[in-house]
């Protein structure tokens, strides 16, 4: 089975049924409508009814559906939650994540609702946000807080705030919380997801950003703009020669198996297991199936 690949995760304010219906049309693996911090205080409960809506009466096909809700510790968090759940979305991204404590009290709630509606506990996914000095500091044990987290992500803006300074085109300000964040992904074998890039007119600046984070080892980046997909899957495209390699790796992976040969080389170096692991992400973004094992 192929795993789900999550290069572009596009927001979508929830108040804008144009966006709402349309937004899959554009190619990103995953679309997160967004209840929190683009809808205004008058709009959450309508803003919640469309998105409700959407996700009920539209067929966004393949794409992952991700909605952002409001935080528990406002009038909203909770009225978000059940009626996401009930809609059947994929995943529920919760927001200003600093425990782990936020991710089970949002999980409980979500299998109560689970469980009352007859939907499979557990079909309900969840992502956090970590977007402070605490949340990075936590990030491990909120990585490892959940079975139903299919990542976390960092957002930038909230957390350069709270230190003090401000997002620059190096992105220095962000390299430890980045690292962090991806170590306590790697460590619960989750994606890590990075930040929104917002000056959309700067997309040089955009390419560097997303080189970087693609170097440091993200799935992939959140992004506002659907001019911000082709750039991404761009940078994310493996060469000819990266594929071709990787095919002769699996090549030669099948090969030792059939014979079973418990070491295996090609052109005289031994292949281990992080070279087949890294093989394997090639093709998987290279959207490369591997030929069916023959039968014995």
């Amino acid at each position: 089975m192929k795993k789900k690949l999550r290069r572009t995760m596009m927001y979508v304010p929830g108040n804008n049924p144009g966006m709402l219906s349309d937004a899959h049309i554009y190619g990103a693996d995953s679309l997160m409508f967004d209840l929190e911090d683009s809808i205004s205080l008058k709009e959450k409960d309508s803003a919640r009814l469309l998105v409700y809506n959407a996700v009920k009466t539209i067929d966004y096909g393949d794409v992952e559906i991700v909605v952002r809700i409001n935080g528990l510790d406002t009038p909203f968090g909770r009225n978000d939650i059940e009626a996401m759940v009930r809609a059947g979305v994929h995943v529920i991204r919760l927001p200003k994540t600093e425990t782990a404590e936020d991710v089970r009290k949002v999980e409980k709630i979500i299998e109560e609702i689970e469980k009352k509606i007859g939907r499979p506990i557990g079909s309900t996914k969840m992502m956090g946000a970590i977007e402070s000095p605490l949340g990075v500091i936590n990030a491990v044990e909120i990585a490892k807080a959940s079975s139903r987290l299919i990542g976390i992500a960092i957002g930038a803006e909230d957390f350069v705030t709270n230190m003090k300074t401000k997002r620059s085109p190096e992105g220095i300000e962000l390299l430890y919380a980045r690292s962090q964040l991806l170590i306590a992904a790697r460590a619960a074998g989750i994606c890590a997801l990075d930040t929104v890039y917002s000056d959309v007119e700067n997309e040089e600046g955009f390419r560097k950003e997303v080189q970087l984070i693609k170097q440091l080892g993200f799935d992939g980046k959140s992004i506002i703009n659907p001019r911000q997909i082709a750039p991404v899957y761009e940078i994310y495209a493996p060469t000819e020669e990266e594929i071709n390699e990787a095919l002769k790796v699996m090549s030669a992976i099948r090969e030792a198996e059939k014979k079973g040969l418990g070491v295996v080389s090609l052109n005289g170096k031994m292949i281990d297991k992080p070279i087949v692991e890294r093989a394997e992400r090639i093709l998987e973004l290279g959207n490369i199936a591997l030929p069916e094992k023959e039968e014995e």
